[in-house]
């Protein structure tokens, strides 16, 4: 299952760095995850400093 980004992303864009698939990408007001994309390596979630990063 994909992972998704909620409301507490401070858009910091340290989850896209680190993504090895290039799944995240800037939204509208903060990143998004694109659940087609990625691989539910939890990466991204491991390195969100405020746990805006959560399994969909």
């Amino acid at each position: 299952m994909a992972y998704v980004i909620n409301d507490s992303c401070v858009s910091c864009g340290t989850c896209a760095g680190e993504c090895p698939v290039n799944a995240i990408s800037q939204g509208d007001g903060q990143y998004v995850i694109d659940a087609d994309t990625c691989i539910s390596c939890g990466t991204c979630a491991g390195v969100c400093p405020t746990g805006a990063i959560n399994e969909g």
